[in-house]
């Protein structure tokens, strides 16, 4: 992948119907791109699956059933990289970590520390904004029992990679290990210099790389995963916490109670 004057070429983004001659000026042409992917034969039967035949609570619902692109605006200075969308959550909805109880203890902790207009995300038209933070994960498309092979991963990376190089981070939070993972090697690509041997996942782990756009702030949390969640290893403080860190590290202007996204 190339990017000249932030217009970043789509030969590496891996996804069938994608021109390698075609070029993304701006993050809403990358995400409109991404939403047509077809790259991973796995994934897009899955995905398309669940959309058929719907979970019993959400029958009367139309799923999206696609790709799920990033959510927040393109100028901002805190990045949180996911897993991948849930099948009856963002692969329902359409939009990241909504409709899903990961997505209720994120955007509960994102609210209380200034991140986000509103506490809950229920469906994509219900009003939440995200101050100058975006959400993204290295697997846009549900896989089945929540997780996507090294393959999947790494074509799919693509997208990330693309996305990046569009965004101008100074800080990235990554929730769990996959995510890690799959960030370090796209950072490196992005010209952060990551050191080996590379750093290893840990809640609260933090390091900073230095990269020819400046100073990258990487943090690490455990993932919002109801496993994680109901059995007390990750709790609202901790999440909080680790929130609260990387926006002062991205130097996020946060909203305070009573005021509005202007």
């Amino acid at each position: 992948m190339r990017s000249v004057w932030g217009v970043v070429t789509r030969s590496s983004v891996g996804g069938a119907g994608v021109s390698p001659a075609a070029t993304f000026a701006t993050v809403g042409e990358l995400d409109a791109a991404l939403v047509d992917c077809r790259a991973c034969p796995r994934l897009v039967a899955w995905r398309e699956q669940v959309a058929r035949e719907k979970r019993a609570a959400f029958r009367d619902q139309e799923y999206w059933g696609r790709p799920v692109p990033g959510l927040g605006p393109a100028d901002a200075s805190l990045l949180i990289v996911g897993l991948a969308p849930a099948a009856h959550g963002a692969n329902r909805t359409g939009r990241m970590f909504t409709g899903d109880r990961s997505g209720d203890v994120l955007f509960a902790a994102m609210h209380a520390v200034g991140l986000a207009t509103q506490p809950t995300a229920v469906h994509a038209g219900d009003g939440l904004e995200l101050v100058g933070t975006r959400i993204t994960a290295p697997v846009h498309c549900a896989p089945p029992d929540n997780k996507p092979t090294p393959d999947e991963r790494e074509r799919c990376g693509g997208w990330l990679r693309a996305e990046l190089a569009l965004l101008r981070p100074r800080a990235v939070m990554v929730l769990g290990g996959f995510g890690w993972q799959a960030l370090l090697p796209v950072l490196a690509d992005a010209g952060w210099a990551v050191p080996r041997p590379r750093p290893k996942f840990a809640h609260g782990a933090h390091v900073e790389l230095p990269g020819e756009r400046g100073p990258l702030h990487l943090f690490g949390c455990y993932h919002v995963s109801q496993q994680n969640t109901f059995t007390g290893r990750l709790t609202p403080a901790m999440l909080e916490q680790v929130l609260d860190r990387a926006a002062q590290a991205a130097g996020v202007s946060r909203l305070t109670p009573g005021r509005e996204v202007s």
